[in-house]
This record gives structure tokens, C-alpha cells and sequence, in this order.
């Protein structure tokens, strides 16, 4: 009897001290999944800088090219010698938009949004009208050309805004406190 526990206690330590191997992934499918994606963001963000070019072309206004990935035009800009400076994180600003479709039919007034009051990169807040109010001063106000990943991308907004659709957003900052 006592060999017999002597055994088992043998096998379960044998047994238990096997080398583990690693689990391997069952599905090889999504590496082919995000390959796609990353093809057909490709495909959108082309079409996309092709209608702003578009746009640009036949505007008479001249755009800026942000770094961020938009275009802006100015409708009224302060002249250079004007001390206001740009937002900074955590100063309030206080703005007024429209969102507009790319062909420029009105989605939301301007009148329909009211003014909205930011707490700038401290509330969440669209991504498009957060990189855009940093380039206004008091005052100023601009066209911006946003392509769908800094609107509402994939989703829309589930009632006039499209899945991937680009955006013409008319920013006007009324008031700037810094603090």
C-alpha cells in the first residue's frame, strides 16, 4: 500500500513538471481582417483628399493644410499686429458652428447648434472642431475641410451625418478666457 502512494505521488509530480506549451491563435483569419482594413481606410482617405482637392481648386478662398490631416480657409482672420493669442489646453472658449456637407448643404445651422462653451482639451468634444478651434483667435472664424476620421468616422452620427463622411464645419470662436 505504501509503494502504491509512493507511485502515485512519483507520477503525479512527473506528470505535473511537463514543460507547458503555449496556446497558438485559432483564428489566422483576422490578421487578413485588419490587412483589409487598413487597404479600405486607404480607399476612403484617398477619395476623401480628392474632393477637398476638388473643393481647393475651385475655390476662391486659399486653404491652409494643417498638419493634422484638414484644410482651412479664413473668413475673417485678425490682422498680425492683433496680440489675442491662439487657445491654449484649459483656457474657455466660446464658439459658433455649422456643419456643412462637402457639395455645402447645411446638415446643422449654426442657429439650431447655439454657442457652445470648451474647456479647450479638457472636455470631449469632436476631434474636428477640437483641432480647429486651437487655430482661431478671438474673433476669427474659418472653413475646414475635415476628412471622416476626425468626424464621426465609421458610425455617423445616426441621423444627417453619413458613415465616412467628409465634413465642411464653419468655426467662429465669440469670446476667449484664458486661464
Amino acid at each position: 500500500m505504501k509503494q502504491l502512494k509512493y507511485f502515485i505521488i512519483h507520477l503525479v509530480i512527473t506528470i505535473s513538471c511537463k514543460d507547458i506549451e503555449p496556446r497558438r491563435p485559432i483564428n489566422k483569419k483576422s490578421i487578413s481582417f485588419i490587412e483589409n482594413s487598413i487597404k479600405r481606410n486607404k480607399v476612403i482617405t484617398k477619395n476623401q483628399e480628392s474632393i477637398f482637392k476638388n473643393i481647393i481648386k475651385e475655390s476662391k478662398s486659399k486653404y491652409i493644410y494643417s498638419e493634422k490631416g484638414f484644410w482651412y480657409s479664413f473668413k475673417k482672420k485678425l490682422s498680425s499686429t492683433n496680440k489675442k493669442k491662439l487657445p491654449k489646453p484649459g483656457d474657455q472658449v466660446s464658439f459658433e458652428y455649422q456643419i456643412e456637407d462637402v457639395n455645402g448643404k447645411i446638415l446643422y445651422e449654426k442657429n439650431s447648434l447655439g454657442v457652445v462653451k470648451y474647456y479647450v482639451d479638457k472636455e470631449d468634444i469632436l476631434p474636428a472642431l477640437r483641432e480647429g478651434i486651437k487655430l482661431l483667435k478671438n474673433g476669427e472664424s474659418a472653413y475646414f475641410l475635415f476628412p471622416s476620421f476626425l468626424c464621426h468616422g465609421y458610425s455617423g452620427d445616426g441621423e444627417k451625418i453619413g458613415i465616412n463622411q467628409p465634413l465642411k464645419i464653419f468655426i467662429e470662436i465669440t469670446e476667449h478666457i484664458k486661464l
